[in-house]
């Protein structure tokens, strides 16, 4: 009998620790400056995640964000992550767009090491953005650069936006208010 009850502890306890996360707050990233990004510390507000590139049709997006981190510091932050899978828009090193990012648009909001977020090699945190069994709410395909994941004050996904919608849109701004 003590047998039999540890092997359904093992078993339950595995199917617990193997099921995966439905909060983006388990989520620990290299920032672009050589630090941690923790997701854990922005329990409370909400999460805009983009993927950018510098030498994109899109880049001008980032004044966008940039001015819709600022409006809503206290209730919204944003996190970029580099990402180089289309058209090699973004070539650069870490330190370059860094540089990049603060001459031409004022960026100051969190910005991870440049990563994957498509293929073979994509970055995990993107795996769990835009895969539903990850994530518990939709599956998305990143397309290009700059496309939007809002999640909501507890980590839970909210919604998928496209490059097209424009970080300062109804679309985004509604769920904001």
């Amino acid at each position: 009998m003590k047998y039999l009850f540890t092997v359904l502890s093992v078993a339950l306890l595995s199917a617990f620790t193997l099921r995966p996360s439905h909060t983006i707050h388990a989520f620990k990233v290299k920032s672009i400056d050589g630090g941690t990004i923790d997701f854990a510390k922005f329990k409370g507000k909400k999460i805009l995640v983009v993927n950018v590139a510098s030498k994109c049709g899109f880049t001008k997006q980032y004044d966008a964000l940039e001015k819709l981190y600022e409006a809503n510091k206290e209730k919204l932050v944003i996190v970029g992550f580099p990402a180089n899978n289309f058209g090699s828009q973004e070539p650069g090193t870490d330190s370059e767009i860094v540089e990049f990012c603060k001459a031409r648009f004022g960026v100051t909001f969190p910005m991870a090491s440049k990563i994957s977020v498509k293929g073979d090699d994509m970055a995990p945190i993107y795996k769990w953005l835009t895969t539903k069994e990850e994530n518990g709410v939709l599956d998305a395909t990143i397309a290009w650069n700059f496309n939007k994941f809002l999640l909501d004050e507890n980590g839970k996904m909210i919604a998928y936006f496209p490059s097209k919608v424009t970080p300062d849109s109804e679309e985004i701004a509604k769920y904001l208010k």
